[in-house]
């Protein structure tokens, strides 16, 4: 894997503030994949006592994010276009483990699927499935105001309205 992909991976989980709020950590990756965590803390739990089903969802979300990142030719980034999300079972669980994997990079849409599994006293169990469509973007892309009228639209195969 290449010195910017590196980087673009590492960045991605450095600067997205919402995620370091779940308490989300990379904790490996390669040309790819990537690997997540997540603590089951009483702040992501729903009224059951159970992982909220967006906090795994962001979990598997901005792990496929990182998974596609690993694949992109160098100045270029990822945004997440459409996911998907099927609950296994309920997540309740002290730690959470997401690892996703790219099934197929192109030069505009990287496809990628993960696996979020808990962590518990029987090993590992499956606890949810996704799999994510990104966009290839140009790297430093940011969002305006009018998401409408943004730089990077026309980069990504997005039509204009």
């Amino acid at each position: 894997m290449k010195d910017a992909n590196r980087s673009l991976v590492e960045r991605i989980f450095q600067d997205a503030q919402f995620i370091r709020s779940l308490g989300i950590e990379l904790t490996s990756y390669g040309k790819g994949w990537c690997e997540t965590r997540m603590n089951g803390s009483p702040s992501l739990r729903q009224q059951h006592g159970f992982i909220h089903a967006g906090a795994l969802m962001a979990l598997a979300d901005h792990t496929c994010g990182g998974a596609a990142a690993s694949t992109v030719p160098e100045g270029r980034d990822v945004v997440t276009v459409e996911n998907k999300v099927s609950f296994l079972r309920p997540a309740s669980g002290p730690n959470l483990i997401c690892r996703a994997e790219v099934l197929r990079a192109g030069r505009n849409l990287v496809f990628v699927e993960a696996e979020v599994k808990v962590e518990g006293e029987k090993g590992r169990v499956i606890v949810a499935k996704a799999s994510s469509t990104l966009a290839v973007i140009p790297l430093n892309a940011k969002a305006t105001g009018d998401l409408a009228t943004s730089d990077w639209r026309h980069c990504a195969g997005f039509a204009e309205e």
